[in-house]
């Protein structure tokens, strides 16, 4: 691995640079480019080449999809932040300040199927017209008759 001083602070990566200092494989550096979420430049042999700043995107991007925020969330937030600099504590509370009322909602669905997985196991029934993980509040009997699947979403 390539150590940081003062001769190669500013010289751009190589992809396994990236992945050696990243965790990540080559494979997913190369998807999350293809994405949009990150941008490399090509050398004068056509090999790709990332600045310092995309350590620190990818490392925003492994959080986001952590708390389970789809690529496309990830994308637009991304998108929002100035082109060659790191992302920085500020750049961060605006982000996850966007994503923070989404994970309310989720933590609050999540706790709810919770609480009340283990009696919808145990009466067995799975009725989709009265069980409350299917079929909350009975919202499919608005719909008319036939099978349905409700996202509480």
């Amino acid at each position: 691995m390539e150590r940081l001083n003062a001769d190669n602070v500013g010289k751009a990566l190589t992809v396994g640079q990236v992945a050696e200092r990243t965790g990540l494989a080559v494979s997913a550096i190369h998807f999350y480019e293809a994405k949009g979420l990150i941008r490399s430049r090509r050398s004068s042999g056509n090999q790709r080449r990332y600045t310092r700043d995309v350590l620190r995107r990818l490392a925003v991007i492994k959080i986001a999809q952590r708390t389970g925020i789809p690529l496309a969330e990830i994308a637009q937030a991304l998108a929002t932040l100035p082109e060659e600099r790191t992302p920085n504590a500020k750049d961060w509370g605006r982000l996850s300040a966007q994503w923070r009322e989404d994970l309310d909602k989720r933590i609050e669905r999540l706790t709810l199927l919770r609480d009340q997985l283990s009696g919808c196991i145990g009466c067995g029934c799975l009725s989709l017209s009265a069980c409350p993980l299917r079929n909350p509040m009975d919202e499919l009997a608005e719909e008319g008759s036939g099978a349905r699947l409700v996202d509480p979403d």
